[in-house]
């Protein structure tokens, strides 16, 4: 039997997974990512990778939080800057002694969501991660979309669209440009905007358990992220049209999220009539480690290699 090692490199941890053919998760594992250390990203891999195939053949892809680029080889793009600019999947296959394919950690997301999640029957699935930093992507009949520079989904890159007074020119973003929808709809960013309300500092996750008890600032904080996400989804429908946009990462649990975004983007859309359809990822934290693991399934027409 050949399995599907899927392995997902985040900031805070590298989680993975062993597939069977059927789909279905036959070992998994989770450990610490060595922040700054690029070596140390390379062996965790590796031991990784060995841990959850054992003796068995296998595949193996990778989700990053960045991309590869097609004219480098390089990785750009990545919140986790000790992996940009190097050429972490020639690295990698030499490590391991066999091909690997990469992808976006919101890419893999998307593959996972379509193939058989939230977006399962979908003709375009347009997927988010809302966490530590802000990603999408964008799968249509199948087909991992991801452009000549492999950037193809990076909204939270793009400006914040129909400013409000204050949010211009908006923060720094770590990408050296101020008011990316990262830095304002992202989790560190939802703290931010918090204590900037209320001189409070604190959590997302501590913010959304104070909402659920009605408590009134909180729920203000929530409803100036709700309308952010919403005016920066906008773009997305007007430019892709998606049949469903699936939610994932560690924001999708904020109260009301899912459920009010679809009338939230509604005013922004151009379009008379809308029914605009937003979902939780259906395998929640797993999905993108899932999607990595499909990145070999070229018999679906997923798969891709930078």
């Amino acid at each position: 039997m050949v399995l599907k090692v899927g392995i997902d490199v985040g900031g805070t941890k590298i989680a993975g997974v062993a597939m069977d053919a059927n789909g279905d998760i036959v070992a998994q594992s989770r450990q610490p990512t060595p922040r700054d250390d690029y070596d140390a990203t390379i062996r965790c891999i590796r031991d990784m990778v060995a841990e959850l195939s054992g003796t068995a053949p296998c595949s193996v892809g990778i989700g990053i939080p960045g991309s590869v680029s097609r004219m480098t080889g390089k990785v750009h793009n990545a919140n986790s800057t000790w992996i940009n600019a190097r050429p972490l999947q020639q690295d990698l296959e030499k490590a391991l002694g066999k091909p690997v394919r990469l992808a976006n950690d919101a890419n893999c997301l998307a593959v996972s969501e379509a193939a058989d999640g939230a977006g399962d029957g979908a003709g375009s699935v347009f997927a988010v991660i809302l966490g530590t930093g802000c990603g999408g992507g964008f799968v249509i009949n199948g087909r991992l979309n991801t452009g000549p520079h492999s950037i193809a989904g990076e909204w939270g890159h793009n400006p914040l669209p129909w400013p409000q007074p204050g949010e211009s020119p908006g923060p720094r973003c770590w990408c050296g440009k101020n008011g990316c929808l990262e830095t304002w709809i992202a989790g560190p960013s939802l703290a931010r905007d918090h204590l900037e309300a209320t001189g409070e500092a604190t959590t997302p996750e501590d913010i959304a358990m104070r909402a659920r008890d009605g408590e009134a600032s909180a729920c203000d904080t929530l409803d100036r992220h709700l309308d952010r996400t919403a005016r920066g989804l906008a773009h997305v429908v007007n430019l892709l049209d998606p049949e469903v946009i699936v939610i994932g990462g560690g924001l999708v649990a904020l109260p009301g999220l899912v459920d009010r975004l679809p009338g939230a983007i509604a005013p922004h859309v151009f379009a008379d009539a809308v029914d605009i359809k937003v979902a939780a990822a259906h395998h929640g934290p797993a999905s993108g480690v899932r999607g990595a693991a499909r990145l070999w399934d070229d018999d679906a027409s997923i798969g891709h290699t930078p």
